[in-house]
C-alpha cells in the first residue's frame, strides 16, 4: 500500500475522529481536559508496559484508556468539593498524572527508550511499516485498523446519543428534569475522549492530539451557530488539515503531524478572519454600517431639529452639515449616500430636506 496514502487517510481519520468530540468539549467549555487527557495517559502506558512486561499494544490502550477515565474522574471529584474551578481542577490533575508516569518510567523503567520527538508529534511518516498481524497474518497498517474503529465508534456515539448529548451540553437541568443522567452522559463521553486520545497517540503525539481535537471543532464553531453543522464542517475541517498538512509537510520536508496541526491553525485563523457572522472582518464592516446609520439618524434629526427655523437655510446645506457634525466630507457623503437609500432625504444641490419617512424616522430617534 501506498505509503503516502496511508499517511493521508490516518491523518483523516484522525482528525475526524478527533473533531466530531471536539465540538462538545467546545460548546462545554471543557476544551482543556483533552490536554489534561492526552499528558495523564503516561501513567496507564505505562502500567500497560509492566503488566504484558513489554510493548503491547491492546495492554497499553487499556491501560492509558483507564488513565484518561481516573484523570476525568478526579478532575470532577475536586470540582465538586467547590474548592477549586474547573480550569483550576485541570492544572492539578494532569501535571500530577504526568509527573508520576514519568516517575514510574524513570525508576523502573529506565532501560526503555523514550522518544521525546515519538511522544511529542508521533509517527504518523511510519503508519504504512506498522502492520497488524493476527495469527501470522499481515491485515496491513495496524493505524488504519484503529482510526477506522475509532471514527465509527465515534461517530456511532454521537448518532446514538445525539439528542441526549445535545440535551446536556446546552440545558443539564433541563436534561436531569427529563429522566437523563446529565452526569452518566458527561462520563461516556469523557470515555470516548479517552479512548480516542490514547488511539490517536500513536498517529499524532500525545500535544498535536489537543489541536486536533480542539481547533477544527472551533473553527466550526465560529463559521456556525446549529450544531449538526458545526459537527460536519469540523469533521471537514479536520480532513482538509490533514490533507494539505500532509502536502505541506512534503514541500517543507517537515513533520507531517506538525504540519497537519498548523495546518489546522491556518484555518482556524481564516475562520477568525472572514466568517460571515463572527469573523473580524465581518464584524469590523457591521461596525462601520452601524456607525454610518447611526450618523445618519444623527442627520435626520438635525435636520428636524432646524427645520422652519430661521436658520433652516445654512443648516441644511452640505458643507456647513460637516462643520456642524463635525464629520469630515468624505464621512459626510457616505452618511448622505446613506440617507438617501434609505429615502430618509432629498438632495438638491447643496441642499438637503427631509422626507415624511425622514421625519418618522428622526421622532423615532427622538423619542428614545
Amino acid at each position: 500500500m501506498n505509503s503516502g496514502f496511508v499517511i493521508v487517510v490516518t491523518g483523516v481519520l484522525v482528525a475526524s475522529a478527533c473533531a466530531i468530540l471536539g465540538c462538545f468539549l467546545v460548546l462545554r467549555r471543557m476544551a482543556m481536559l483533552a490536554d489534561a487527557i492526552s499528558h495523564a495517559i503516561l501513567p496507564g502506558l505505562v502500567a500497560g508496559y509492566a503488566v504484558a512486561r513489554g510493548p503491547n499494544l491492546l495492554a497499553g490502550f487499556l491501560g492509558a484508556a483507564a488513565a484518561g477515565l481516573v484523570t476525568v474522574g478526579l478532575v470532577e471529584l475536586l470540582k465538586n468539593t467547590r474548592r477549586v474551578g474547573g480550569e483550576s481542577a485541570i492544572g492539578i490533575v494532569f501535571p500530577a498524572m504526568f509527573a508520576l508516569g514519568t516517575f514510574l518510567v524513570s525508576k523502573y523503567f529506565s532501560n526503555v527508550h523514550l522518544d521525546t520527538d515519538a511522544v511529542l508529534y508521533g509517527n504518523i511518516e511510519f503508519a504504512s511499516f506498522d502492520s497488524l498481524i493476527i495469527g501470522g497474518r499481515d491485515l496491513g497498517p495496524q493505524s488504519l485498523w484503529v482510526m477506522s474503529g475509532l471514527c465509527l465508534l465515534n461517530f456511532a456515539f454521537v448518532g446514538l446519543l445525539y439528542k441526549e448529548l445535545k440535551l446536556a451540553t446546552f440545558d443539564a437541568g433541563l436534561a436531569a428534569t427529563l429522566g437523563f443522567s446529565p452526569i452518566l452522559i458527561h462520563y461516556a463521553l469523557m470515555g470516548m475522549v479517552s479512548l480516542t486520545t490514547v488511539g490517536a497517540f500513536t498517529a499524532v503525539g500525545a500535544i498535536l492530539v489537543v489541536a486536533l481535537i480542539i481547533v477544527p471543532a472551533a473553527t466550526a464553531y465560529l463559521l456556525t451557530d446549529r450544531l449538526p453543522a458545526m459537527i460536519g464542517l469540523a469533521v471537514l475541517s479536520g480532513a482538509i488539515a490533514a490533507v494539505s498538512g500532509y502536502w505541506l509537510a512534503i514541500l517543507l520536508d517537515g513533520s507531517v503531524a506538525g504540519a497537519i496541526a498548523t495546518m489546522t491553525g491556518v484555518l482556524f485563523g481564516l475562520a477568525l478572519l472572514f466568517s460571515p457572522s463572527q469573523g473580524l472582518v465581518a464584524k469590523a464592516r457591521l461596525r462601520r454600517q452601524q456607525r454610518v446609520q447611526f450618523a445618519a439618524d444623527t442627520l435626520v434629526v438635525h435636520l428636524m431639529q432646524h427645520e422652519g427655523t430661521s436658520a433652516a437655510e445654512d443648516e441644511c446645506r452640505v458643507d456647513h452639515l460637516s462643520g456642524e457634525l463635525r464629520w469630515n466630507q468624505v464621512f459626510a457623503e457616505k452618511v448622505i449616500r446613506q440617507a438617501l437609500r434609505l429615502n430618509l432625504i432629498e438632495r438638491a444641490g447643496d441642499r438637503l430636506a427631509l422626507t415624511q419617512p425622514g421625519r418618522q424616522r428622526a421622532e423615532q430617534a427622538m423619542s428614545i
